[in-house]
């Protein structure tokens, strides 16, 4: 159903809470340990949220440092690149290099480059318009060899796909459409680490219900996934609403949620670079569908002001990081706003996880 008591561009389920799911791997979370560079990111609170929102608790999940990159993608790309290599050997695959081909936005090809370079591997790593010249280079830091494609994010997975079908070539994408779902799969599982430590943290400051409400930034959807497996899968218990954000420049879920199936949309320029995704990821779909209580779009000025804020407490976030705040603070400010905090079931106590998922260095961009 759509929200007609504002124009906040806004999807609400009724039953997404009794959606159930098979859970991802426990041995994603040991793979993740046994990285020589693994330490759960922080788990930051912000009471100065808390009392502007009128929730009870305000958590901000910190992903600006993770396996020494700026942004969360390193956690699904580690674990795909691990099992698409493990795979391989097992097959008796000639045991030469591989190239690993993926598009980017940005912060999952720099991940995919950096473990192809840790681990002997090449790697190729297709661009789109609209990333900007610095993320580029970082990815070429990586060791990378880069095209960049004159067109949309969409264009650069088609590009990447076509080249992975060279000899000794694998495509490790983060978005999967028919025919191609395994590799897309295990970014999945990877990202499952980053919401055990959640349930961790959580309960170490003392909640042990987990949260009531886990607000997720959406490009393809993949994250979100992991966020909705992860809280559907447990058969009792609590399970919170899950809002899903994205840039109105790029709204696919929305779109698709708002349609009932799947749906591409027409992206245009967007300072949220990593979330500028014009198709929902076909593993997603599903789960987006049966486990998302709500989504919501926010214009680029919306992210930078909670960018802005969020930085004033202390958390490095860039603008996809921060779209998690500013798609809750649409959510429960505004005409309509007590219908909408009905929807996700949100009290005065109520205990709110924002995913920042990348620090301000995964995303230069300019300040106008």
């Amino acid at each position: 159903m759509s929200d007609n008591a504002s124009s906040l561009p806004w999807f609400a389920r009724p039953d997404a809470r009794a959606w159930r799911c098979e859970s991802a791997p426990a041995e994603v979370r040991v793979f993740h340990s046994s990285l020589p560079d693994y330490a759960p990111t922080p788990l930051t609170e912000l009471p100065v949220l808390s009392a502007e929102l009128g929730v009870g608790r305000v958590f901000v999940k910190d992903e600006s440092c993770r396996l020494g990159l700026p942004a969360f993608k390193a956690l699904g790309a580690s674990w795909a690149v691990h099992r698409t290599l493990a795979e391989r050997a097992a097959s008796g695959a000639e045991h030469g290099p591989v190239t690993l081909v993926t598009a980017t936005d940005g912060n999952h090809g720099r991940a995919v480059a950096r473990m192809a370079h840790r681990l002997g591997q090449r790697a190729h790593v297709f661009v789109p318009q609209g990333v900007h010249p610095q993320a580029v280079a970082a990815i070429v830091a990586e060791r990378a060899k880069v095209t960049e494609v004159l067109g949309p994010y969409d264009e650069a997975v088609r590009l990447a796909a076509e080249a992975a079908a060279a000899p000794d070539a694998v495509l490790v994408q983060d978005t999967a459409w028919p025919g191609y779902e395994r590799i897309p799969g295990w970014i999945v599982e990877g990202y499952s680490t980053l919401c055990a430590e959640i349930d961790e943290q959580l309960e170490a400051a003392g909640v042990l219900e987990g949260p009531d409400l886990v607000s997720v930034p959406v490009g393809v959807g993949s994250l979100a996934q992991a966020v909705v497996t992860h809280y559907r899968s447990r058969p009792l218990g609590h399970a919170p609403a899950l809002l899903s954000v994205e840039p109105e420049a790029a709204a696919c879920v929305l779109e698709s949620l708002t349609l009932g199936a799947p749906v591409s949309v027409t992206t245009t320029e967007t300072t949220m670079a990593g979330l500028n995704c014009g198709t929902p990821s076909s593993i997603a779909w599903p789960h987006l569908r049966g486990g998302l209580d709500a989504a919501v779009a926010v214009a680029d000025a919306d992210s930078a002001r909670a960018a802005g804020d969020l930085a004033a407490a202390g958390v490095s976030s860039g603008p996809c990081g921060a779209a998690a705040l500013a798609g809750l603070r649409a959510a429960l400010t505004g005409a309509g706003a007590e219908e909408r905090r009905t929807a996700l079931g949100l009290g005065p106590t109520s205990v709110v996880v924002l995913l920042s998922t990348e620090g301000t260095a995964a995303n230069p961009h300019s300040s106008h």
